[in-house]
């Protein structure tokens, strides 16, 4: 099969970024994080009779992780849901661990600042708008958000998602301290690790389920994963490669092109990893992000540099964010209205989770208007309460939470 002329390249791809970023990427003093007050609401996760992952969890597990166990994985002990500073609604996973509530409500702080920084950052956006067609193609075609500003954003969420997500891990390795854990993952360089062992899906599906496939331990100080945990996400990345080439296998059995196995299979290929379809045999994805480059003589790694200024963010957030669980809510009658609704989805984060939202209106025929990644709510369009009812219950049977009201 044929590349039909798209420009599909990881090496070149990571080049763009690093010479958008420059060696002075986020180079200042940690962002800011301004005092705010939040409260916050716990619901306690429910395992299934006789395991110790919930229905969601098995299902997922049993569908997209193989040869992923149950035993395998660790699981959240209590949803938290919030708005933050910017009145956005929230929602993350919390224990077995001792960091509690403020681990993943200051993360959020933390990417927010982070991601103004990259926004206000001028250097990045003028060598953004001087990338000339054939980089932006590059950039079309080999990843999943395309503007460098996103993409590091984006890796910014990540980032938070992985110090959240492992802050779980906590009591293995005896730290009962957040900003600790936090500067720990910085220097064991466990961002890179999640960014080089990990596939993007895998990590975000499983965050927003509030479970782990990972154990971490201590050596020599520094924190990293036991040997089994490596092996084990090695071979779902290898399987998740696999399943995506065998999606192209077919395609190309029906005669099909690059360009036109993409759309015909989008769904799937959404699921899996549209980027590892078009990756060649043989060879092994590492984040573009993670990739080091020269950059007018100087090393630039992005990843590395939105990870330190996430860690020191967060420890300004600990310090002037202050947490109190909400009282809890009297029910409320909410009654259906036909027409045009807006609701929270505070797990998406990037272009992939959109088209996983768009497929689930698909599927329902229902009218999706817009879903803004940044504000975290979808608007749409439903005919009658049935069919919002079933588009809410795809959309959480996908791993999303839907806030209403």
């Amino acid at each position: 099969m044929e590349n039909e002329g798209i420009l599909y390249d990881r090496a070149a791809a990571a080049r763009i970024l690093a010479e958008v970023a420059g060696p002075d990427f986020l180079s200042g003093p940690a962002p800011a994080v301004p005092a705010v007050s939040v409260d916050y609401r716990v619901e306690e996760l429910r395992a299934e009779a006789g395991g110790a992952l919930t229905t969601g969890q098995r299902r997922y597990l049993e569908s997209y992780m193989r040869p992923c166990r149950p035993d395998q994985v660790v699981s959240g002990t209590h949803r938290v849901t919030w708005r933050d500073s910017r009145g956005i609604a929230n929602s993350g996973h919390i224990g077995p661990g001792p960091l509690g509530p403020i681990l993943p409500i200051a993360a959020r702080e933390a990417v927010i600042a982070v991601a103004d920084t990259i926004a206000a950052a001028d250097a990045v956006t003028a060598r953004s708008n001087e990338l000339g067609d054939d980089d932006l193609d590059v950039l079309a075609d080999t990843t999943t958000d395309q503007e460098p500003a996103e993409i590091f954003r984006v890796g910014a969420e990540a980032a938070g998602r992985a110090l959240v997500q492992h802050g779980m891990l906590a009591g293995q390795v005896g730290i009962e301290d957040p900003v600790e854990f936090a500067e720990a993952m910085l220097a064991s360089g466990m961002y890179g690790t999640v960014a080089s062992t990990w596939f993007w899906e895998l990590q975000a599906s499983t965050y927003r389920r509030g479970m782990l496939p990972a154990r971490l331990e201590r050596a020599g100080g520094r924190l990293r994963y036991t040997a089994d945990t490596v092996a084990l996400l090695a071979e779902m990345k290898r399987r998740t490669i696999a399943d995506a080439h065998e999606v192209m296998d077919r395609a190309r059995a029906e005669g099909l092109g690059v360009r036109a196995a993409i759309q015909r299979h989008h769904v799937e290929l959404d699921q899996i990893s549209r980027q590892y379809a078009l990756l060649p045999v043989g060879e092994r994805p590492v984040c573009l992000g993670q990739r080091a480059q020269q950059v007018d003589g100087r090393r630039v790694q992005p990843l590395a540099a939105v990870a330190e200024a996430l860690t020191g963010a967060f420890a300004a957030a600990v310090a002037s964010v202050r947490v109190a669980e909400a009282p809890e809510l009297a029910s409320r009658d909410v009654r259906f209205a036909a027409g045009e609704q807006e609701f929270g989805v505070p797990d998406m984060t990037c272009r992939h989770c959109r088209v996983t939202i768009t497929a689930v209106f698909d599927a329902q025929a229902a009218e999706l208007i817009e879903v803004d990644l940044h504000g975290k709510v979808v608007r749409a369009r439903f005919t009658d309460a049935g069919q919002r009812d079933r588009v809410f219950a795809d959309l959480r049977d996908s791993g999303y939470t839907v806030a209403e009201g």
